[in-house]
């Protein structure tokens, strides 16, 4: 078989076709054989021709050497030139093939392939593993043979193709191999009995491994094939088994437990250990799953990279090679191609205009789709290739590999895209490639920006998660060579950064690209799209109002455009930032006009989302029964439009309207509900903060055990934050959102249990946690309890002198019993 698997047995008489058999097997033409033994050529030749029958003993023993024989082999070899037999071979007896080796990783393709070959004969006869080389084809395939062998009594043999094989090369090899003299004799050999027969490499002949087989189908029809190659033969009787590299470990994976798990690490960590004593140490656990993912999963990197553990860590391993593994190779000596040689085979299979949009598709950084891969080839750049047909070709050359059934499941290894970015450079395509890319790439943000909102938030934010690699590889580009498109990407971004916390990562972008004088002439639309991500992705104004002066002018532009989606989310923003800096009649201002334009339009979440807002200008005048009203409004909305996470918040603030109402058991019932809602939505910060407002209620209502219960579940949280619809659900957590609810509940457990002195210390670290806070409320809220509680009168009159300063700015209004308690 393959010179990394050691050589087939070949048994049977007919000295001329076993000489000729070990010769291919050697992948040595007769010239080359006959240098390495030092006999003439035309002795090869005619002793492979059968002309000489008898060769001397000095002539047989010189080839036996050049060829390696060795053992059973040579004995076998030596005996057939005297025209003896070793062991003349009964119709049941197997024919040996080379040990197989331990596979990692391949157990189900193995077990699946078995069954193929010992199945009903209606199954394919032909199984041809096709990938790209290194992908561990032969291995897998000497594996299946082994498996089966007890299956076919006819026996189990294999052959390895060489350049330059003919049909009547083959066909000789074949019989020879299970112990015939001719091709013809193999209908009787097996008669009443079944095979299986391995033909390795079949590119190297393609030609003649599919005329051989036709023949072999029709004369044995109880002989099965596994051939291996990195394309398909062709066959109407074929079936193409595609194999992928092994599966490696996703970012997620920490530990050496974890990662282990996986066959790609686990190969690695198998060849390792044949170089180096020394176990895979804590540290390099992270630097072992990135190499295993950048090497692709791929066995012949895998072994290349792990062999270089004799020297260097894994670590080392990763710096050294992780950015160029199409230089790994094998020792100087050794036989074995680089990955570059490997790739380069595969690549060379394509037509042109196939090649091409390899070069294309090599600029996509990770996952990509069928209509991106459109997009990104462009109509006509490549000839008549239908992107359908392209996929199946890449795929069926082990080029591709698709995991799962999502819409971006097509990726191309990572050494397959290092030697297309090559072949594009060498073609001076890489400028115009990666200005295609940032196009399509925007076009494709542009149409999921409008899906950032809603109840399809997080499956939208999920779609730009899978091509985040894309996107700033598209801005990095874009932002030096194309600005307008970088803008035009990025001011479709701000509600995805802010829902996975890259607020500042993105107001980067913005500034830098609204500042760039060559986006002033970029579309006044897009423009003020980015002013408004500027805004939303601000945790709190610049003490200068630059995001109040970006929204402003944002508003004032869609305003003249008629953009009315725009209008709105200026007018909501713009209430957002007022509410930030104490301007709350301006918030007002802003909320009301927001859902007088949602109200003229039509449109029902904006008008949900508006009366959600406009809540928390009711319970700052006091007025809690218009709180309610709005609450019940936003229920009614949300459920119409479907956003039940709007519903769920509603649900939390009108929770909160109770409590403020004293009306506790309501508000534990309405809380209990948001808190199992958002839950189910995935929003764990607003789902602790609706869990310290039970905690609160049940603690103002007596029910200590209960509260304290609740108080549990507030220790400190390393969630990231949520999205914003507004300062009811403020974006931004900072120390108020996480520290100022579990101080508030201990104050009022404190204060049900009759520890005064307690119940003022944590008034003080509630007030002190909420200072940073947008809701201004909640902050008045800790300062009532402080003052009625601290017995230290220079305390109590720092606290009242701030709460009069907060509800002067604020217009806020003292609730009756807040009132009551400072009397």
């Amino acid at each position: 078989m393959a010179s990394d698997h050691g050589a087939d047995r070949v048994d049977g008489p007919g000295f001329g076709a076993m000489l000729g058999g070990h010769r291919r097997q050697a992948r040595l033409t007769q010239d080359e054989l006959a240098q390495r033994a030092g006999v003439g050529v035309r002795t090869v030749r005619d002793l492979e021709r059968g002309r000489a029958s008898r060769p001397q003993r000095t002539t047989v023993e010189l080839l036996a050497n050049a060829l390696a024989l060795t053992g059973a082999d040579r004995h076998a070899f030596l005996l057939a030139a005297r025209g003896q037999s070793a062991d003349p071979i009964p119709a049941q007896r197997y024919v040996r093939l080379p040990p197989s080796a331990e596979l990692i990783g391949r157990d189900a393709d193995a077990a699946e392939l078995a069954d193929l070959l010992t199945g009903p004969v209606r199954h394919p006869r032909v199984v041809t593993l096709v990938g790209l080389a290194g992908v561990g084809k032969t291995a897998l395939a000497l594996s299946v043979c082994h498996r089966v062998v007890d299956a076919h009594t006819g026996g189990v043999a294999g052959l390895v193709v060489t350049d330059g094989f003919a049909t009547g090369d083959i066909l000789s090899t074949v019989a020879a191999v299970f112990g015939v003299g001719r091709f013809e004799d193999l209908s009787a050999r097996f008669a009443g009995t079944s095979g299986v027969l391995l033909i390795d490499a079949v590119e190297r002949s393609p030609e003649a491994v599919a005329e051989a087989l036709s023949k072999l189908l029709e004369r044995v029809p109880t002989l099965r094939f596994i051939t291996t190659g990195r394309h398909p033969i062709g066959l109407p009787a074929e079936r193409v088994w595609s194999l992928a590299p092994l599966v490696a470990p996703p970012e997620s994976a920490r530990t050496l437990a974890e990662v282990s798990d996986f066959p790609a690490v686990a190969l690695f960590l198998d060849r390792l250990a044949r170089v180096r004593r020394e176990p895979v140490t804590p540290d390099e656990v992270e630097p072992l799953a990135t190499l295993v993912r950048r090497l692709g999963g791929l066995p012949m990197a895998i072994e290349l990279a792990a062999a270089h553990g004799r020297v260097l860590t894994v670590a080392e391993i990763l710096h050294r090679y992780g950015d160029r593994l199409l230089d790994l190779t094998g020792r100087p000596g050794d036989d074995a191609v680089s990955l570059r040689d490997a790739v380069a085979a595969s690549y060379h299979l394509l037509a042109t205009e196939e090649q091409y949009a390899l070069r294309r598709l090599g600029l996509f950084r990770h996952r990509w789709s069928v209509s991106l891969a459109e997009q990104m080839i462009e109509p006509g750049r490549a000839g008549d290739t239908d992107v359908v047909h392209l996929l199946d070709r890449l795929l069926e050359l082990g080029l591709l590999s698709v995991r799962g059934s999502g819409v971006f499941r097509f990726r191309l290894l990572d050494v397959v895209r290092d030697y297309a970015a090559e072949q594009a450079a060498a073609e001076g395509e890489l400028p115009g490639g990666r200005q295609r890319h940032a196009e399509v790439i925007a076009d494709l943000a542009e149409g999921i920006a409008p899906q950032l909102v809603g109840p399809h938030l997080a499956e939208a934010a999920n779609r730009l998660d899978d091509v985040a690699g894309d996107v700033g590889a598209a801005l990095a580009f874009a932002a030096s060579e194309d600005p307008r498109t970088a803008l035009r990407l990025a001011a479709a971004l701000p509600r995805w950064w802010r829902f996975r916390g890259r607020n500042v990562t993105g107001r980067q972008w913005l500034r830098r690209l609204l500042d760039d004088p060559r986006t002033a002439s970029a579309d006044p639309v897009v423009r003020a799209w980015a002013k408004i991500g500027l805004a939303q992705l601000a945790a709190r104004p610049s003490p200068d109002g630059d995001e109040i002066v970006s929204a402003a002018e944002a508003l004032a532009d869609f305003e003249r455009l008629g953009v009315i989606e725009g209008q709105l989310a200026a007018h909501t923003q713009l209430a957002a930032l007022w509410m930030a800096k104490d301007g709350f009649d301006q918030a007002r201002r802003h909320g009301v006009a927001a859902l007088e334009l949602a109200r003229e339009t039509g449109r029902v979440r904006d008008m949900a989302v508006a009366e959600n807002n406009l809540t928390w200008h009711e319970i700052r005048i006091g007025d809690l029964a218009a709180a309610r009203e709005r609450l019940a409004a936003v229920d009614r909305l949300a459920a119409r439009c479907g956003e039940h996470r709007l519903q769920a918040l509603a649900r939390a603030n009108l929770a909160e309207v109770a409590r403020l109402d004293r009306e506790f058991g309501e508000a534990e019932m309405l809380g209990r509900q948001a808190v199992a809602e958002l839950e189910v939505l995935g929003d764990p910060m607003h789902r602790r903060r609706v869990i310290g407002r039970i905690g609160l209620a049940l603690a103002e209502w007596g029910r200590v055990d209960e509260a304290e219960a609740m108080l549990a579940e507030l220790s400190p949280a390393s969630d990231g934050p949520s999205p914003s619809d507004g300062p009811l659900s403020s974006d931004g957590p900072g120390g108020g959102f996480l520290d100022g609810p579990a101080a508030m509940v201990e104050a009022a457990i404190a204060m049900a249990t009759g520890d005064q002195k307690r119940a003022a210390e944590c008034y003080a670290r509630a007030a002190d946690a909420y200072a940073g806070d947008v809701d201004p409320r909640d902050v008045v809220e800790a300062l009532v309890g402080l003052a009625a509680t601290t017995p230290d009168p220079d305390q109590r009159e720092a606290a009242l002198s701030r709460l009069d300063e907060i509800c002067t700015a604020g217009g806020i209004v003292l609730l009756p019993h807040e009132r009551a308690r400072l009397a």
